[in-house]
């Protein structure tokens, strides 16, 4: 096996993995087929020659007594005393002697298939850190070409010469990728099994509204503003919830933008989505206020038994706290984890005392910003 080392440093480039692990491939493999070939019980190693470049077949032998039993048995991975001192006056019993086994013990076809097997592990390798790399960006953001969209409407990307794919269930509604069309989206699922590696991506969960906002909003990104929760009808309408340790630093405005620059940005990339940004509160009450906007709250009574929230409001915001098709209320019970429940109060009552309660809130929230 001459100027192997050379052979496998090249193939190390070639595929991009580290030298010394292409190397215990070989060795593994040499030993594997030497087994097959020459004996199962014999005790291989492979040794490195790097004057010539080469591996060696070694076939290990312990020294012992001439009247072990071992000898007797006539086990062959061990020399007698007597056997070894022919060999090397020096040597003792416990001694090592390494026999080099050449290539014509093995069959040429058995020195072929060496070869063969390690493209196949070469392969497997190649996945196997690919995989490694996949799963430890599960739930982030990446990004590929469309190779194909097959006719259950499947859309295959291409990441990092891997095939990904993108089920229906995970699109936006209404969007549609043609080939070449470059796609990000969030790497939901990863599997390996005989057949390869198996990419699973979306576009609709929560958390690639946040990974976008990641990249647009530099104070998150560098943690000045954090996000609490996310709520998301894809392609529709969100709503982010977000909060900062900084006094000086504003969630909202930092979210937001100048003129909505930042936050507006977010929206074209999910397909116009409409995102309201609200700042967190660990007072239930002030929270769920904030993420009923722009419908004007009287009051909120908590039922942490059952998480329940009871919502007073005037008759003629409730509109507003449901939303269009009731998508407001559903994104505010998704993003303060409570079951809202709206009651109207009358139009009188409420003109008594929508003052009181709005006196009642701002003093709430001066109270826990202090």
């Amino acid at each position: 096996m001459e100027k192997i080392l050379d052979i496998i440093e090249i193939l190390s480039y070639e595929k991009g993995i580290p030298n010394d692990v292409v190397l215990d491939i070989v060795k593994n493999l040499i030993i594997k087929t030497a087994k097959q070939e020459i004996g199962e019980d014999i005790d291989y190693s492979v040794e490195e020659n790097l004057k010539d470049r080469s591996l060696k077949l070694i076939h290990n032998l312990q020294i012992c007594n001439d009247d072990d039993i071992a000898l007797k048995q006539g086990l062959c991975n061990f020399i007698s005393l007597s056997e070894a001192k022919k060999i090397d006056s020096t040597l003792s019993v416990g001694d090592l002697i390494k026999s080099e086994l050449t290539l014509e013990n093995m069959s040429r076809s058995a020195v072929n298939r060496i070869f063969q097997d390690l493209e196949f592990h070469l392969q497997r390798t190649i996945e196997d850190q690919l995989f490694k790399g996949f799963k430890e960006k599960v739930g982030k953001l990446v990004s590929g070409v469309v190779l194909e969209v097959d006719s259950q409407e499947t859309t295959f990307i291409e990441i990092n010469d891997i095939r990904a794919f993108l089920p229906i269930k995970s699109r936006i509604k209404g969007e549609k990728f043609k080939i070449g069309d470059s796609v990000k989206a969030i790497l939901k699922n990863v599997k390996m099994d005989r057949n390869g590696i198996h990419i699973e991506l979306s576009r609709t969960t929560p958390k690639m509204l946040e990974e976008l906002l990641k990249l647009e909003v530099p104070e998150i990104k560098d943690g000045e503003v954090s996000i609490f929760k996310t709520a998301r009808i894809p392609g529709d309408r969100a709503k982010i919830a977000v909060f900062s340790s900084n006094p000086k630093v504003d969630p909202i405005g930092s979210t937001v933008g100048v003129k909505g620059v930042r936050i507006n940005a977010v929206g074209k990339q999910l397909c116009g989505e409409n995102i309201d940004c609200i700042e967190y509160s660990e007072v239930p009450e002030i929270f769920l206020t904030r993420a009923l906007a722009p419908a004007n709250i009287i009051s909120v009574q908590i039922k942490k038994e059952t998480s329940k929230a009871i919502v007073k409001i005037m008759s003629d915001q409730k509109s507003k706290a449901i939303g269009r098709n009731g998508v407001n209320i559903r994104l505010a019970s998704m993003l303060t984890g409570y079951e809202i429940e709206i009651e109207e109060i009358d139009s009188i009552e409420s003109q008594e005392n929508s003052n009181v309660s709005k006196l009642g809130l701002d003093a709430l929230e001066s109270l826990f910003k202090s």
